[in-house]
Formats: structure tokens, sequence, C-alpha cells
């Protein structure tokens, strides 16, 4: 009992710690060392060196091509004023009378293709503030807007998104980044609906508010807000707020890069891929995997780096800093993929005492016969704990991916179903106080927790969560289409 009190504590004080503002480089490794010697459970320097960095090693092996590429896309996107073309355009089609669809919308468009959603923010926040005082609604609930359309369905229910929190699951299940279309297409629409359900419900309670006194000047980021936010997505200091390009694209070349990132991805995951002769992946020094360990990934990448040229070729003239873009770019995801990597390798050692076999076999049996809840349920858990998405999956499948591939075998369940839950599992509970993109989307509009969280919180976290359910109960009766 008291070793598995040393975990809890262990857990507990990196998501303490990290919402302090220590980096997660370093809480990691040393909360994982912690854990090892108040358990006196094997060797320290060996686990550190052996299981610690193999595990983050591994991780960063796999996924840094996803998180580079991303990116560099996401800040090509940026400086050639695509993004910004793109949010004002819906903004217009849809007017003042639907500012907050429109938003939504404009965040839901440029993430489910590709681009991360601290771009998004940055590109659509002036736009929504300027909407939101014109029709008068209350400026507390722009980070909601934002959210809903940034950080829910786009990032892990719509079947096909580039955004890491899909591309996670595919080796550890062998799926791909269309996993279980249908389920996904109805959770999305469920928080999708129950979000812009809540909205619309607070701005009439809100309406005698009016837009505010805000002065909504220009959001620089300070130091102690890159610390704070770079666990999840971008490190802020290569994300300046730079003047748009004198010639911004046009609508359609604005669109096109986003389009071909779906379609691409889509392409190479049903067609060119399963046509590819993959025989040599079986050999030693390929790994002796499987097409299906990486079909995944190589579909995100090619799609990824397509679309990186398509940008380039047709912004050429906007982008006159072509080189610093993609190092600024490049730059940018070196921080993320090692935060998350490091959760990962903290997971690997808490994993590798004896007293997490009580523990896991506990989170195991919570779902009874079920495995879908208990694997949702240990999703949520572990991003809250770590306010990162990415991360508390991370650790959530090195852990204990394989057993829920073992119960999906036993009990018939498809590995497409697993995949689509807990992808929709780490939206939920990612989103407390402390998660990195949370800090920044209030930074960026100038508001509190105490303004905002709410609104942010019941879309993001609530929402999200209700359509977990929806999703299980759909996956558990009629299974994975």
């Amino acid at each position: 009992m008291m070793d598995i009190l040393v975990i809890l504590i262990a857990l507990g004080l990196l998501m303490y710690l990290a919402y302090r503002g220590i980096s997660l480089l370093i809480l990691a490794p040393a909360l994982a060392t912690f854990a090892v010697l108040a358990t006196q459970d094997g060797p320290v320097l060996g686990s550190y060196t052996q299981i610690f960095m193999g595990a983050t090693g591994d991780f960063i092996t796999l996924y840094f091509p996803v998180f580079l590429l991303g990116a560099i896309f996401g800040k090509l996107m940026e400086d050639s004023g695509s993004a910004d073309v793109l949010a004002r355009a819906i903004i217009r089609w849809l007017g003042s009378k639907r500012a907050m669809l429109a938003v939504v919308l404009s965040c839901a468009l440029m993430t489910y293709g590709g681009v991360s959603l601290f771009v998004v923010a940055f590109a659509v926040y002036p736009i929504a503030a300027a909407l939101f005082r014109q029709a008068d609604i209350p400026k507390r609930l722009i980070p909601a807007t934002i959210a809903l359309g940034a950080f829910t369905f786009t990032m892990t229910a719509l079947p096909g998104t580039p955004a890491i929190q899909n591309a996670i699951p595919m080796p550890y299940f062998g799926t791909s980044p269309f996993a279980a279309p249908g389920l996904g297409v109805i959770t999305a629409l469920v928080m999708f609906g129950l979000g812009m359900l809540w909205l619309g419900y607070r701005a009439r309670k809100l309406a005698h508010e009016g837009y505010g006194d805000h002065p909504d000047a220009e959001f620089t980021p300070d130091k102690e807000l890159r610390e704070r936010s770079a666990g999840e997505g971008f490190d802020l200091m290569e994300l300046p707020v730079e003047q748009r390009p004198v010639a911004p694209p046009s609508v359609f070349l604005a669109m096109l890069p986003l389009v071909l990132v779906i379609a691409i991805n889509l392409l190479f995951t049903f067609l060119i891929i399963p046509r590819m002769d993959t025989d040599f992946l079986a050999l030693p020094i390929y790994g002796e995997t499987s097409i299906e360990q990486v079909r995944g990934i190589w579909s995100v990448i090619a799609a990824l780096v397509l679309s990186l040229m398509v940008v380039i070729a047709f912004n050429w003239k906007r982008l006159p800093k072509l080189k610093q873009s993609v190092d600024n770019g490049a730059n940018a995801s070196l921080l993320p993929i090692f935060n998350t990597a490091s959760l990962v390798g903290f997971g690997a050692v808490i994993a590798s005492l004896g007293a997490f076999m009580l523990i896991r076999d506990t989170v195991v049996g919570l779902g009874g016969d079920n495995p879908l809840i208990s694997l949702a349920i240990a999703v949520n858990i572990l991003a809250g704990m770590t306010g990162s998405a990415s991360g508390g999956m991370s650790i959530a499948l090195s852990t204990l991916g394989e057993t829920y591939m073992e119960m999906a075998r036993a009990q018939g369940i498809d590995p497409e179903l697993l995949h689509r839950v807990t992808a929709v599992a780490t939206g939920g509970l990612d989103t407390l106080p402390h998660n990195g993109a949370v800090i920044t989307l209030l930074a960026i509009c100038g508001l509190t927790h105490r303004q905002a969280y709410f609104d942010l919180a019941m879309v993001a976290m609530l929402a999200p969560f209700l359509s977990l359910i929806v999703l299980i109960t759909l996956g558990t009766v009629f299974g994975s289409f």
C-alpha cells in the first residue's frame, strides 16, 4: 500500500510542479527517480538509462516527424497569411449574427487541416474580439468559443485529423488516422452540438453584460507564460505576433493545403501504401515490424510533406523569410516532443514498479467486462494529471496498451474502436486549469481563469466527456463502423 501511495504522490507532484512552471524535462526524470528510490524497487541508474531513456527515445524515434512537420506547416500557414485569410473569410461569410458559430468553424477548419491550435488562437483571436464587440457578445465567451473549435472534436474525434492525439494510438493498435470513421463523425457532431448549445445559452443569459470594457491590446507572450504553456503544442518563443503579408493569398489558395492534408492522408492510407511492397519491414534492420504498425505514421508524414510543398510553392513571394519560418517551426517542435517523450519515460519507470501491477489490475477492472470503459477512465485521469492530452495518452498506452489490445482480441473488439475511444478520452480532463493550452488561450484573450474558465471547461471538458459516453455506448452496442 505504501508503494502505491508513492506512485500517487509522484503523479500529484508532477501535476502541481508542472503548473508552477517547472520544466517537464526536469520533473519527469526527477520524479521517476524519486519513485524508484522511495519504493526501493529497482536500481536507480539502471531505471534511468535503460527504462526512462529507452522509452523516451522510442517515442521520439516514432513521432518526431509528425511533431516536426506539423510545427513547420503551422508556422508557414501563419507567416504566409493563410490562417488569417481563412479565419476572416469564414467569419465574413457567416456574419456577426452568427459570431460564435463563425469563430468555431474557422478554428475547426484550420485545426482539422493540421494547423496548430496555438497558431489558430493567435490568428483568430483579434478577429473574434472585433466580431464579438460588434455583436455585443460578452468577451468572456471568446476563449470557450475558440476552444470548442480548436481543442475538441477536430483534435480527437474527426477521422483523418493529423493531430498528434490521433496519431499516437496508431502503432499500438495497428490502425490508421481514419479509425472508426462513422463513430468519429457522430462523436464530433455530439461534441460540436453540445458546445454550441452551451455557448448559445450563455450568450443569452449574459446578454445584459454586453462585450464589456476591454482594451483588447496586442498579446505578447512573456517568459512565465512560455514556461507554463510549453508542455502542450508549440514553444511560444517561436511564435511571435508578426505583421501579415501585404498581399495575402486568396481564400482558395489558403484553404488548398488544409484540404490536401486530409485528401493525401486518405489516399496514402487506403490506396498507395496498401499497394506497396512492404515485406522488407520484417527484416531486423527495419525493426521486424509490419505495415499495420507504421501505415498511419507514413500516411501523415506524406500528407504533411506534400502539403508543405504546396504552401511554399503557392506562397513563395509571401514568404520572404522562408528559411527563418522553417527554422522557427522546426525549433518550435523540439520542446513539445521532448516534454511528451519525458512523460512517456516517466510512465515506463512507474510501470516497471511492482506496485503498478495492482494499480493496473484495478484500472483494468473498472469497466467490468467492457475494456472500453476502463481505457477511457485511465486515459482521462492521466491526461488530467499531466495536463497534457498527448502525454496522458502516451503514458496510458505505453503502460496498458498491450493489455487492452489483448482484452480486445479476447472479446472481439475492433482495434479501431480502441483507437477512437483513446483519442476522444484525451479531450476531457486534460483541460483542467493547469493545462498549457488553457493558460495560453486565456493569456492571448487577456482574461483570467475566474472570468472565462467555467465556460471553457463546459465546452472543452464536459461536452467531450458526454460525447465519450455516447461513443462507448454506440461502440459497445454496434461495434466499430
